[in-house]
């Protein structure tokens, strides 16, 4: 008796995981924003609705939380983009344009993944270096060799350092992602035919990364 009132008063794996999911979101939110030192448990727990202790039911620890956000961020960067990677590989240049639009539609499509990772690389850079060593460095990988490829049958730019340019891509995107609230909406006057300060931003970002790659400027 005692056995099934235990397990009808347990949290399903369902609840257990949605909890899980907003809890991390929460986090993420208010870490990209306020800090990690800035922000408090009971912030967190306050903002999804649950009790501390029942944040600590999930994660141990703040440090813990903080881990598990990272984690959470890169690994859906490091399960998603690998196959458009191998996609752009196999078809030529123009899916690397795709290619380059879904990695900045990652960022795009929550702004606080780019604020999380700049505030991490510049507050625990070697932390950072081991999990980019880890979810980041074998697509970095791919799409070097694409790249080799590419200035061996002339499509790419022979000037172009690979590894250089991928970096300095993924770091356009995040930077630039990071901190476009506040530079396009200051810098960027209102032209209501050019799209809004957002549509401007990737478009051109998108622009950066094609030109800069390709011997035909025209590659789509």
């Amino acid at each position: 008796m005692v056995d099934r009132v235990a397990s009808a008063l347990a949290p399903t794996s369902s609840v257990v995981t949605d909890a899980r999911t907003q809890i991390l979101a929460v986090a993420l939110r208010l870490f990209a924003t306020r800090g990690f030192d800035g922000t408090s448990l009971q912030d967190i727990a306050q903002l999804v609705g649950i009790r501390k202790a029942s944040l600590l039911y999930h994660f141990e620890s703040k440090e813990q939380l903080r881990l598990g956000v990272l984690d959470h961020v890169l690994s859906v960067w490091n399960e998603g983009l690998p196959r458009l990677l191998v996609a752009a590989a196999r078809t030529g240049a123009p899916r690397f344009s795709s290619l380059i639009g879904e990695v900045i539609r990652f960022f795009a499509e929550d702004r606080n993944r780019a604020r999380l990772l700049l505030r991490e690389s510049l507050d625990r850079g070697e932390d950072m270096r081991m999990r980019l060593q880890t979810f980041v460095a074998p697509w970095v990988g791919v799409v070097t060799e694409y790249i080799r490829e590419g200035q061996k049958n002339g499509d790419v730019d022979p000037h172009v350092d690979p590894e250089a340019y991928v970096v300095q891509i993924v770091h356009m995107v995040v930077s630039g992602m990071a901190t476009a609230s506040t530079l396009d909406h200051a810098l960027l006057p209102a032209t209501h035919s050019l799209g809004s300060p957002d549509e401007r931003h990737v478009r051109e970002l998108l622009r950066i990364a094609r030109t800069s790659l390709f011997r035909d400027r025209g590659t789509p």
